[in-house]
């Protein structure tokens, strides 16, 4: 089966990675069609237990290979590093300024981003897209990275970072579709709107490899400003959202190590 993955052109192999990464998405959208409800402790967990992969990821995956490979560049580690991370934590900023969303579990007038008559239905979509720009970019310039053929970069750490955000990602397709089916919204619809919000992914992925493969002297800021985006994310949106319930916090951190731990034991074990 790797085999047969190594054959295909780096850019390529991003799309298969990120299409398996909104597959999951998909996977957990659907649902809906078992349930009406979900246990909000179990969502809490699962929200933090993405998180959890996702601060993994972003060190392991992304910002510890961007210091590596900015010292074998010759570039300055630490700045190219805090250049790009703050980057990425700037450029998600924007875009959760401007862009209309609204983040699971609230209410219509808690809305955020620019001002908008837009559907409940549309905004939460939206909402979860904001996490996924990042990840189907981080995707996409590991598998660039790869082929760039800097030592740091291997293709088993590209794999372990799409496992992993696949993994996470389950969880965000619920966290979208369950609400709508709540409000009424029919298990088909709240099906194709949950899945809907990995659609960005893989354009992301596509994106990110080509423009590394383009600008390889750019990669390692590339790399931290994935890293930065992904975190923006987590600190922002996830962990706030996985404990708005003081009940639960103690169970979303213990998620939270959980997911950090699972990622790292991919990232170690295959990269």
């Amino acid at each position: 089966m790797l085999e047969w993955f190594l054959e295909f052109h780096p850019v390529m192999q991003a799309l298969l990675a990120t299409l398996f990464t909104w597959g999951l998405t998909a996977a957990g959208a659907a649902l809906v069609f078992f349930t009406r409800t979900i246990n909000q402790k179990l969502l809490n967990a699962m929200l933090g237990f993405a998180a959890g992969v996702m601060i993994a990821a972003s060190f392991w995956s992304l910002l510890a290979p961007g210091i590596e490979m900015a010292e074998q560049m010759g570039d300055i580690p630490w700045l190219t590093a805090t250049i790009g991370f703050l980057g990425g934590g700037v450029f998600m900023r924007l875009i959760d300024r401007f862009l209309p969303h609204l983040h699971p579990g609230l209410s219509y007038d808690k809305k955020e981003g620019v001002k908008t008559s837009w559907q409940r239905s549309t905004l939460l979509v939206l909402a979860i897209t904001l996490h996924n720009i990042p990840e189907g970019m981080a995707v996409g310039v590991a598998f660039g990275a790869v082929a760039a053929g800097l030592p740091s970069a291997t293709i088993g750490g590209a794999i372990a970072l799409a496992i992993g955000i696949g993994i996470q990602n389950f969880p965000e397709g619920t966290a979208v579709s369950m609400p709508l089916r709540r409000e009424g919204m029919s298990a088909g619809k709240s099906f194709l709107l949950g899945q809907a919000s990995g659609i960005v992914e893989p354009i992301a992925g596509v994106i990110g490899a080509v423009f590394v493969l383009h600008m390889q002297h750019v990669l390692p800021y590339a790399l931290c400003f994935a890293a930065g985006a992904m975190i923006f994310v987590v600190v922002e949106e996830l962990i706030p959202e996985s404990q708005r319930i003081q009940a639960h916090i103690d169970l979303v951190t213990m998620a939270t190590m959980a997911g950090f731990s699972t990622m790292m034991i991919l990232d170690v074990a295959l990269g």
